[in-house]
């Protein structure tokens, strides 16, 4: 690159990742989404875009995973010689003290950007997260009420990183020794000038991390404000949090420069003749679009979760699954596969249990169980491509996302129209024939309404 990026980050799995592509394509900044550090030559390709993301799985690693891996991807990012570099987690934290844990990515951040404190921006107003005195608020998408995050109806029983603390300082204080201090929302009922005092008061003390608070568009202008500021003074500011990091520094750039409006590019996108979805997640939304998807016309098609972990006859359970989506396919339908509907689903059991069975603690079935899953649902579906090239293909849950999308290996990701919030329809950017052409939605399993999967093949023009 001639010019260093305005923002550089790393997503903590795929769906987190385009979350944050979007935000920052809707606000009119060139960028693009790698699924690895781009190589020099990379960066030389797509030498003058504002901003450069990786996509990564780290919100399924374990904190000797992360020691392995974070370290040189956080040194290939600081190269990259932007102010802010965004280690950027889903909105509703999910983590804890054994998986995803944003404490061991702080400790991780400190060695590599230094020790001045890192920002940690909780609100995403936008999404409607809202963080108040350090506690994290969500909407939840099955009744579109707004609960503290450990009494959310999903997050409180999600299956991996169940929450039951709502103050965040709290909830990351278990996965780390770290001292993370608070900017609370009084602060931005006062004037900049007092804002920038009680930040520099704040900072001055020498906490190892600041959370701050947001609950409206106008505190994460101020949040945006402070970030640049905060950059300006270190060099290269490391900072932690959800898409709200990147609402609020564009929100702020928007105000230092001219106003700009969603790119007409984005605003609408075409049907298709049928899509492939397949979803991983296990939430009780994810439940409601494939309840929609199905009474829409999708060919239903349940995974038997247990049947493709087992080491002697995945290949087989495979192949037949392959073969019958291929199928319906030639048919002309769309085809909605699914591995749960619902948190109660029996098959999230009988999957850990078959693991359980070869002497896996249930701890590490449901981490092992759920990657490898994972990962043959990408050889599947890349098999499916190949056989049957399509237009769009519809990838639900993080981890599950995550690991499709990385099996798959496209060369980078681009927004191609809005979808849903924090879940955009991407253009694949790849030399394989049969991901040359492809679009492809990847969305958490609390992101979009109801019909997220018939809009996606319906579009909306």
């Amino acid at each position: 690159m001639n010019e260093s990026p305005r923002l550089a980050f790393y997503g903590d799995d795929f769906t987190g990742s385009t979350d944050a592509l979007e935000v920052l394509a809707f606000a009119g900044l060139r960028c693009a989404l790698f699924l690895n550090a781009p190589t020099p030559e990379t960066r030389q390709e797509f030498a003058g875009f504002d901003a450069i993301g990786i996509a990564g799985d780290s919100r399924g690693m374990s904190p000797s995973e992360m020691d392995a891996t974070l370290p040189s991807i956080f040194q290939s990012l600081a190269d990259l010689q932007a102010p802010i570099v965004h280690y950027k987690v889903c909105s509703t934290f999910d983590s804890s003290p054994s998986i995803g844990s944003i404490g061991r990515v702080m400790e991780i951040g400190r060695r590599i950007f230094g020790p001045l404190p890192i920002p940690i921006v909780a609100g995403t107003p936008a999404l409607a997260r809202y963080c108040l005195f350090g506690n994290l608020f969500a909407r939840s998408g099955t009744d579109g009420l707004t609960y503290r995050i450990d009494k959310h109806p999903i997050m409180s029983v999600h299956p991996v990183t169940p929450i039951d603390e709502s103050d965040l300082t709290q909830f990351l204080g278990r996965q780390t020794s770290l001292f993370i201090d608070k900017f609370v929302v009084s602060n931005f009922a006062k004037n900049r000038a007092a804002m920038d005092e009680g930040w520099a008061a704040l900072s001055g003390a020498q906490p190892a991390a600041v959370l701050f608070d947001g609950l409206t568009h106008e505190h994460m202008t101020e949040v945006g404000r402070l970030l640049d500021a905060h950059a300006c003074r270190q060099g290269t500011a490391f900072v932690v949090g959800s898409s709200g990091v990147e609402y609020a520094l564009t929100q702020w750039w928007r105000e230092c420069g001219p106003k700009t409006h969603l790119p007409p590019k984005y605003e609408s996108f075409a049907g298709v003749d049928q899509v492939l979805a397949i979803s991983g997640s296990a939430s009780s939304l994810s439940a409601l679009q494939i309840d929609a998807a199905i009474a829409a016309g999708f060919i239903d098609m349940p995974i038997t979760a247990c049947a493709l972990v087992d080491e002697r006859h995945w290949e087989s359970a495979a192949s037949t699954l392959v073969a019958d989506v291929l199928e319906q396919l030639e048919q002309g339908k769309s085809v909605m596969l699914h591995t749960a509907r619902g948190p109660q689903d029996p098959r999230i059991e009988a999957m850990i249990a078959s693991l359980v069975l070869l002497g896996k603690s249930r701890e590490e079935a449901k981490h092992s169980g759920g990657r490898l899953l994972g990962m043959r649902l990408g050889l599947i579906v890349k098999a499916i491509l190949i056989a049957t090239p399509l237009r769009r293909l519809l990838l639900s849950g993080g981890d599950t996302s995550s690991q499709i999308t990385r099996v798959l290996a496209p060369d980078a990701l681009e927004i191609e129209a809005r979808l849903a919030p924090g879940a955009p329809l991407c253009r694949v950017i790849s030399k394989q024939v049969h991901l040359n052409t492809l679009q492809i939605a990847l969305k958490g399993g609390q992101m979009g309404d109801e019909s997220y999967f018939v809009k996606a093949l319906h579009g909306n023009t």
